[in-house]
C-alpha cells in the first residue's frame, strides 16, 4: 500500500484508536463521582445528540418504518443499554486498563454468537481461535489466584458488556445494516436514541436522577468527552475510516485500544498492572487475529512476497 494512499485514512484511524482506547479513562472519572446509571444515560444522551446534529447538517431524517424501530430498541438493549452500565459498574472495582482489555474480546464473543447462529461458517482456524481467545480470558482473570468480590464482580461485568457486544454485533448483521438500504449514520443515531428513551426510563425507574448537578466539573468534562467523542463523534469518525479501507481493516484497531487505555491509565491514573494482564491481552489480540484470518493470509502471502 503507497505511502500517499495510506496518508489519506491513517490519521482518521490513530484518531478513532485515541478516542475509543481512552473512552475507559472517561468512564474511570466519571463513575467516581456519578451512579452507573448516570455515566451510561449521560454518555448516550450526548452522543445521541451529536448524531442528530450531524443528521441535521447532512439533511438526512430518522427511518419511519416501525419495524425497523422495534430492532434498534432490541439491539440498543445489548449494544448499548446494558454495556455501557456495565462498563460503568465494573469500572468502580477494576481498573480502565483491565476494562479496556475486556472490551477487546468483542470480536471473539461475536463471533461466537454468529457461529451459532448459523451466519458464518466454523473454520478450524475460527474454532482454534475462539479456544485460544477465551484460554486469554483466563490468564486476564488470573484464575489461580484469590480474588475478593468486587474484584470477580468488575472484571465479570466488564465480560458481561463485551458478550453483550457480540450478540448486540450478530443481531444488527442479521436484522438491521446487513439489510435496509440506510446510510450508517441514520442507523446510528436512531440506535442511539433509541438507547437514550430506554436508559432514561431505566434510571428514573431504580430512583437515580438523570443528572448529579453537584458533581466536580472534572467529572462533566469527562462524560461530555465520552458522550461526545468515544460515542457520537467516534460513530462518526468509523464509517469514515470504514469507506476508505473497509469493514475488515478497520476492525484492527481492536488491537490498539489496550495500548491506548494502558497509557491514559497508567501515566495519567497511576493504575498498577499486574504481569497476567498484559499476557492475557497478547493472548486474545493473537486469538482475534487467528479468526479473522490475519495470520493464515500473511502466511499465504510470504512466499509470493
Amino acid at each position: 500500500m503507497r505511502a500517499k494512499t495510506v496518508g489519506r485514512w491513517l490519521p482518521g484511524f490513530l484518531a478513532l484508536a485515541v478516542i475509543w482506547g481512552n473512552s475507559f479513562f472517561f468512564i474511570k472519572i466519571a463513575v467516581g463521582a456519578l451512579h452507573p446509571l448516570q455515566v451510561s444515560f449521560g454518555r448516550m444522551a450526548i452522543g445521541a445528540a451529536v448524531l442528530l446534529a450531524a443528521l441535521a447538517v447532512s439533511r438526512r431524517p430518522l427511518p419511519r418504518d416501525p419495524r425497523l424501530w422495534g430492532h434498534f430498541f432490541v439491539a440498543s438493549v445489548v449494544l448499548t443499554t446494558l454495556p455501557f452500565t456495565l462498563f460503568a459498574y465494573g469500572e468502580q472495582y477494576v481498573s480502565s486498563v483491565v476494562a479496556a482489555i475486556w472490551n477487546a474480546t468483542t470480536p471473539l464473543c461475536t463471533l461466537a454468537f454468529t457461529l451459532a447462529l448459523r451466519a458464518e461458517r466454523a473454520t478450524a482456524g475460527r474454532v482454534s481461535g475462539l479456544g485460544l481467545g477465551f484460554a486469554g480470558v483466563m490468564v486476564v482473570l488470573g484464575v489461580w489466584q484469590p480474588m475478593d468480590g468486587g474484584q470477580l464482580g468488575g472484571s465479570l461485568a466488564c465480560f458481561g458488556a463485551a458478550l453483550c457486544y457480540g450478540v448486540g454485533g450478530a443481531y444488527m448483521g442479521r436484522f438491521i445494516t446487513g439489510r435496509r438500504p440506510e446510510p450508517a449514520v441514520v442507523l446510528a443515531a436512531g440506535q442511539l436514541l433509541a438507547g437514550t428513551v430506554q436508559l432514561a426510563v431505566v434510571t428514573l425507574a431504580a430512583g437515580v436522577p438523570l443528572a448529579d448537578l453537584d458533581a466536580p466539573a472534572g467529572v462533566w468534562w469527562s462524560l461530555a468527552a465520552l458522550g461526545g467523542l468515544g460515542t457520537g463523534v467516534a460513530y462518526l469518525l468509523m464509517y469514515w475510516v470504514q469507506r476508505r479501507i473497509g469493514v475488515t481493516t478497520t476492525s484492527t484497531v481492536t488491537y490498539l485500544l489496550p495500548v491506548v487505555a494502558a497509557a491514559s491509565g497508567v501515566l495519567l491514573l497511576g493504575e498498577g498492572i499486574s504481569w497476567n494482564q498484559p499476557v492475557g491481552a497478547v493472548v486474545i489480540l493473537v486469538a482475534i487475529a487467528l479468526t479473522q484470518g490475519v495470520l493464515t493470509r500473511r502466511r499465504a502471502a510470504a512466499p509470493a512476497a
